[in-house]
């Protein structure tokens, strides 16, 4: 949403252009001598780096980055595409970074005093202001220039992850600049070819990036830039402030979207999805803030789980599609992302990175966001699992602090979904950071199977439809109230156990302290039935309690709801609200203790399976032996002598 947009022009930037030429062409840069010799030791592309410090030493070098970038291909005079984009980039994101250091001079007092420090040094309050602003437009220079070769340069590969540091300087925004293109020239000095000086190129921006973010607090006068919202239209580049570190060039979503009448059964779950993408639509972006989260029933992570084949994915496309579509019509950015196994690496830490920028990049206060897991169990492994990378294990930690951690600031603006085949195998403290429990089961009745089968079989043919009401049962109100009510009474064997306990010892609940007992009954029967477990009961609840259809007359254009204020949001949505009563009380907390009671007892039937079948085989490999003995006693099943 383009509240406060601030245009970059491209007069501005033209202006720099000159001086953007000098930066990437040849300048000299003082650095500090970190004992790293110039000559590299043979046949190991590595220098020798000394023991003695020489930290207070600093040296001269000069900055050709021109040069160094066609050094790369050597033997061709002319530089190859992926060569020339780099320079280009370099070049035109320092043009950049200077245009927006004199915006953000514009926007304080640092213009008014750089004039009056021209026409004669100030002195006092006002010099040290005016030091002040002028680092401070350095540092957004920097910042500026970073985030330009993040959002502009496109590699697939794994980064490098020894990438140093700039040795920043922030005197002046020229100063800053050059520190930044030095340590850009030195990444890209000596990359075998032009895909790793690309991949080499955006882990500096990167770092650089992450080492601006932790110097940030030394420096006032930043407010003017944090609020920022500024766009260059001619490369698609946005800078939003400091609330995100920019990651890479967003692309156009491409999915094959699904409508909701292409989905066969799963009635809750498909009915919750098209109530998240209406809630996430509710989101103010000038407050930064959803009336559902205020109200109660905001649905911030959930995980959905189903045999193979059951409809998970196409659960996603539905509710990535609804999402863009509505985003679309209200004029507002939309971020779907998926984090998969291709994500998780071999370099250590890395993993815990690719999943703490996923996070960030969908949890963007500036656009709606849709994130997903999927197959959570191979991406995100349980703590107690020794079997298990070092890359599965930063994932689980940097979820769980993400979804449920001491910084966790819940906007209202995305969601989270975690999908599995298995969820029994996902750790349990992340599993119950699951706000619901989505049981994509999939088709189920007769008519069902009648329905699926016609969709899918589509037109091309003469056969009859025979005696069915084609689609009745999926009418989505009858079919989610007929779901609900299944949950009245518990669906899993070991929870029945305790209902019946409960209702021989205290019968029907009707008090909030019959209810209390009940969980507390469950509790005694499941040990991972904790307090978050009630936690995400209520939630559910409160959920239910506004287990209202907002009209799709609000969301057909961008007026009727989706560009009110927050307070008339607020107030509208307010009206529809409605009081839970006990049926939903215990409909919602048998769902989700069927849930916990579903994944117990698939982790023990495993175990259970896993030990007999090493039974079954110690069992078959003792008779096979006696076999072998039986049909030649004189083979010896002893290993060799001096090999035991």
């Amino acid at each position: 949403m383009d509240t406060g947009l601030t245009s970059i022009d491209e007069k501005d930037i033209e202006k720099h252009r000159a001086t953007a030429q000098s930066l990437v062409t040849r300048f000299v840069v003082m650095e500090a001598d970190g004992g790293r010799s110039k000559t590299e030791l043979a046949g190991t592309g590595r220098r020798f780096v000394s023991t003695v410090s020489t930290g207070a030493l600093r040296r001269t070098r000069e900055v050709e980055l021109a040069k160094t970038i066609a050094a790369v291909r050597q033997g061709d005079p002319m530089l190859s595409i992926a060569q020339h984009a780099l320079l280009y980039r370099a070049r035109r994101g320092v043009a950049v970074a200077l245009a927006v250091a004199d915006v953000f001079a514009r926007s304080t007092e640092l213009e008014s005093l750089q004039e009056r420090n021209a026409r004669s040094p100030l002195e006092g309050d006002a010099a040290h202001l005016y030091h002040g602003l002028l680092q401070a437009s350095a540092y957004v220079a920097a910042f500026t220039l970073s985030s330009y070769l993040l959002q502009m340069l496109d590699a697939e590969a794994e980064p490098a992850n020894d990438t140093p540091e700039p040795d920043f300087a922030f005197d002046t925004p020229q100063d800053a600049l050059k520190s930044v293109v030095a340590a850009l020239d030195g990444t890209v000095a000596g990359a075998q070819d032009e895909a790793a000086m690309t991949v080499r190129a955006r882990a500096l921006a990167r770092v650089a990036i992450e080492g601006l973010l932790q110097r940030r607090s030394r420096f006032s006068g930043l407010g003017a830039f944090e609020n920022a919202h500024m766009r260059l239209d001619a490369d698609d580049f946005t800078l939003d402030g400091f609330d995100v570190a920019p990651g890479q060039k967003r692309k156009p979503l491409v999915m094959t979207f699904k409508k909701p009448d292409e989905i066969i059964g799963n009635h809750i779950a498909k009915f919750q999805a098209m109530k998240l993408a209406k809630m996430l639509m509710a989101y103010d972006f000038d407050r930064q803030l959803n009336p559902f989260v205020e109200l109660g029933g905001f649905l911030f992570t959930f995980i959905g789980d189903g045999a193979p084949g059951t409809g998970k994915t196409i659960l996603i496309q539905m509710t990535a599609g609804l999402l863009n579509d509505y985003c679309q019509v209200a004029g507002v950015p939309f971020h779907y992302e998926n984090f998969g196994v291709d994500q998780i690496s071999s370099y250590q830490g890395k993993s815990g990175q690719n999943c703490k920028q996923f996070v960030e990049n969908v949890m963007s206060p500036r656009a709606i966001g849709f994130g997903t897991i999927d197959d959570i169990d191979q991406v995100a492994a349980k703590r107690s699992d020794d079997r298990a990378s070092a890359g599965q294990q930063e994932v689980t930690g940097v979820l769980m602090e993400s979804f449920a951690g001491a910084g966790t600031v819940i906007r209202g603006n995305c969601s989270f979904g975690m999908f599995s085949n298995y969820p029994e195998n996902v750790d349990d403290a992340l599993r119950q950071r699951a706000g619901a429990r989505w049981l994509v089961d999939g088709p189920q009745t007769l008519e069902d199977y009648v329905d699926i089968f016609v969709l899918l079989a589509g037109k091309n043919h003469s056969i009859p439809l025979g005696k069915h009401q084609l689609y009745a049962t999926q009418e989505i109100k009858r079919a989610v109230e007929t779901a609900y009510e299944a949950h009245s009474k518990p669906q899993e064997e070991g929870l029945q156990k305790v209902y019946e306990r409960f209702l021989d010892s205290r019968g029907e609940p009707k008090t909030l302290a019959d209810i209390g007992a009940y969980l507390h009954e469950i509790k005694l029967a499941e040990p991972r039935f904790t307090g978050r477990a009630i936690k995400n009961i209520t939630d559910a609840i409160k959920m239910r309690a506004m287990d209202i259809e907002l009209p799709d007359a609000w969301f057909e254009t961008p007026e009727a709801f989706m560009r009110k204020g927050y307070d008339d949001k607020k107030a509208m949505i307010a009206e529809l609200r409605k009081p839970f009563t006990m049926a939903m009380v215990m409909q919602e907390i048998n769902r989700y203790a069927d849930s916990e009671f579903r994944y117990s007892d698939r982790s023990d039937d495993a175990a259970v399976a896993a030990l007999v079948r090493d039974q079954r085989l110690r069992e078959r490999a003792v008779r096979e032996i006696e076999e072998m003995k039986g049909a030649n006693p004189n083979v010896s099943l002893s290993p060799p002598a001096g090999r035991g």
